[in-house]
């Protein structure tokens, strides 16, 4: 899948070059811009004929640049680099949305008016564009070691000192203009043969993919517990419940592939795969150990229990979550199994890193100390859990009816949800009822969980 990203990397940065260069038939339709002396970017002002035309093109420009960024799988110490060209692609979309109000220097009567803000906004944004494409130039060719790649770094230079030396003179802007376009477009397909056929990206792609191994936190001793945290849990959310338990109990907790300090699996998620992923962290029979679960984490538990019945000595599903009969969503795999490698992407880097925190606390009510939820991979880790949900609730309801759950005490504890209270019936459980507390139970009822895990 990485060698898929890089190919639609490559193929929206060309993407982003052709349209960039679309002012090349602009000097055939709009003759009254002058070649010579008038900037580009007056083909697209709000007085010439094809000025949506031109205006569409920079902006489907401008996005095809952020997107090809978005998709590159993120590298060592390329970071500012791409960041550089995102803000040059976004730049070049704002200069399509903010148009020139009159071709400023082909028309002479143009200085005369009165100029809209989105005029000026234009002059801004085209400035910031030339200097981030620039800076993008400088970062990447720097950190590739590529002598063509310097070499229309160094012409996009000259073109641009070219530009302020022709405006200042009065003369010539358009042909220098032109020359800097046409060098920033060369570099942006060289950066997309680069994604291509490097030998850095051949052997990242080519490199064998590892069995990710767990992050797994053991604490205490005593008759073992295994945690299975909620969907998009991370092994610090039950630090509290651990404390309590630690003092009698041997408490493993753990982050399913990546999710907090997991590294990411190419397999998507399956209720068979995380039954398994429990058995693999559970003592070797004869000796049994509690499940302690909350949210998609209770089917986890209930599956493994159902699955290996000699090795569960008890549940305690913590506010499980609904199982409806739903038709199993047919696409939802084949996105899970792109996420892995989107999750390193730039892109979802940007995404996490501005949404992450934010969602985690809204969702929570705790803090992300360790900063797991700023990860691209922990987003994607998510989706594909809640991608996968509509499977996994199909695989339990087959499972309950083929494979019956051991005789082990089970323990609901919920706020009084009907889903919980359906469950705790069907499963022949007791239910704790707690205060309303909405998604916060861990937070403010870990000595309840504690608890209604029994001694031994």
């Amino acid at each position: 899948m990485e060698r898929r990203l890089y190919v639609l990397a490559a193929c929206a940065l060309i993407v982003a070059a052709v349209l960039g260069s679309a002012w090349i038939t602009g000097q055939f339709t709009t003759p009254e811009v002058d070649r010579t002396d008038g900037y580009v970017s007056e083909l697209a002002a709000r007085d010439q004929p094809w000025t949506r035309l031109f205006r569409v093109s920079d902006v489907l420009s401008g996005l095809a640049c952020a997107f090809g960024v978005a998709m590159v799988p993120r590298s060592a110490r390329e970071g500012r680099g791409w960041l550089a060209l995102a803000a040059f692609g976004l730049l070049n979309l704002a200069t399509g949305l903010f148009p020139l109000d009159c071709a400023e220097l082909s028309d002479p009567s143009c200085g005369r008016r009165t100029m809209s803000s989105a005029h000026y906004a234009h002059l801004l944004a085209g400035v910031l564009a030339t200097a981030a494409a620039l800076v993008a130039m400088a970062l990447l060719s720097s950190r590739w070691r590529s002598w063509v790649s310097w070499l229309f770094t160094w012409l996009g230079l000259a073109a641009t000192l070219l530009v302020l030396a022709a405006h200042a003179d009065g003369h010539g802007v358009g042909i220098a203009h032109r020359a800097q376009l046409t060098a920033f477009a060369i570099w942006l397909v060289y950066a997309a043969l680069h994604l291509l056929v490097s030998d850095d990206v051949t052997a990242r792609v080519s490199a064998p993919p590892e069995e990710p191994r767990p992050h797994v936190v053991e604490q205490g001793a005593g008759p073992a517990v295994i945690v299975a945290a909620g969907l998009g849990g991370a092994w610090y959310h039950w630090d509290a419940v651990a404390a309590r338990l630690a003092a009698t109990h041997r408490v493993i907790r753990f982050d399913r592939p990546g999710l907090g300090l997991s590294p990411c699996s190419p397999d998507p998620p399956t209720l068979y795969g995380e039954a398994a992923r429990l058995a693999a962290l559970a003592p070797a029979h004869p000796e049994r150990v509690t499940v302690v679960a909350q949210g998609v984490g209770c089917w986890h538990a209930e599956a493994f229990a159902r699955l290996h019945p000699l090795r569960v000595a008890g549940l305690v599903l913590v506010d499980p979550a609904g199982v409806r009969e739903r038709t199993p969503f047919a696409p939802a795999a084949g996105a899970c199994r792109w996420l892995p490698a989107l999750g390193g992407t730039w892109g979802a880097t940007a995404l996490a890193r501005l949404a992450g925190p934010p969602a985690h606390r809204l969702l929570t009510g705790m803090r992300d100390p360790y900063g797991v939820y700023r990860v691209g991979k922990v987003s994607a880790a998510v989706a594909g859990e809640w991608l996968a949900r509509r499977d996994m609730v199909a695989d339990l309801h087959r499972m309950r009816a083929d494979r019956p759950l051991p005789d082990v005490p089970v323990t609901v504890i919920s706020t009084g949800a009907r889903d919980a209270v359906r469950l705790a019936g069907l499963l022949s459980a007791r239910l704790v009822r707690l205060p309303q507390c909405g998604r916060r139970i861990l937070l403010e009822n870990p000595q309840a969980i504690a608890d209604a895990v029994p001694d031994g």
